[in-house]
């Protein structure tokens, strides 16, 4: 059973709701477009990705109220399997022009999936995906949020400064920082736990935050490892789309 927020989301979608259509390409667009480079291994430039990731959002969004949750597969794997069905057509497009030149046509297989092990879904493209979703809550609170309170938190969680330099940096008190930091974490934890929710097709996935550090019961121990985790999958995020545009400069 999907959850409310997840059916709620693929309405959107089904409707052509121009916001949930940006919302899916904004968060997903780099984790398929980093799965289909790893997959090209140089064969196909930073426009054609470019082209096939978005080929790969329509696909999701034309058959993602078709999904059987009951068939355990998660929203990750789904998004790869899309991909690389996307990726296949691309080859069969290549091929089909290559026919007639004496040389075998050559199987996606053979040509880029190395018996499909790069087709198969490890730690570090579920960790990918998580972090996009991590991402996407971050850019909601910014959004959600007062300028300062936000620029607090960016100040002393994403870019680690001591409460005393933020306090200085904003003209405020440092009890006032850590209150006005509270106020953010708390907001995320609940866009964290909302925006997991609205891509979740498993229970598993429901729990991802709890296992990724990002814990919705919150004390102070628990404040900082929430913060560290953010912290990380921020500058994770920030790496994966400089290195994308690096590579389209290319």
């Amino acid at each position: 059973m999907l959850s409310s927020m997840t059916t709620s989301f693929v309405a959107r979608l089904r409707a052509n709701d121009q916001a949930a259509w940006f919302e899916l390409w904004e968060t997903f667009g780099p984790v398929v477009r980093a799965q289909l480079t790893k997959w090209g291994n140089g064969r196909i430039g930073a426009e054609t990705v470019r082209d096939l990731s978005q080929e790969t959002m329509a696909a999701l969004s034309n058959s993602i109220d078709r999904y059987d949750p009951s068939r355990g597969a998660r929203f990750s794997t789904w998004l790869l399997a899309i991909a690389k069905h996307v990726l296949g057509d691309e080859m069969d497009r290549r091929m089909a022009a290559k026919r007639g030149s004496g040389k075998k046509t050559a199987t996606l297989e053979d040509a880029w999936m190395a018996g499909s092990r790069e087709a198969r879904v490890d730690d570090a493209y579920e960790a990918a995906v998580f972090r996009a979703k991590v991402e996407a809550a971050i850019r909601k609170v910014e959004r959600e949020c007062e300028f300062t309170d936000f620029e607090i938190f960016r100040m002393r969680v994403l870019d680690g400064k001591s409460g005393k330099d933020v306090a200085d940096a904003v003209g405020v008190s440092e009890p006032t920082v850590s209150r006005r930091l509270a106020k953010v974490r708390e907001i995320l934890r609940a866009r964290v736990a909302e925006t997991v929710a609205i891509f979740s097709f498993t229970e598993e996935e429901l729990h991802e935050g709890e296992r990724n550090g990002l814990v919705q019961s919150p004390n102070k121990a628990d404040d900082v490892l929430f913060d560290e985790a953010v912290a990380e999958i921020f500058h994770r995020q920030l790496e994966l789309r400089a290195a994308e545009e690096a590579g389209g400069r290319r």
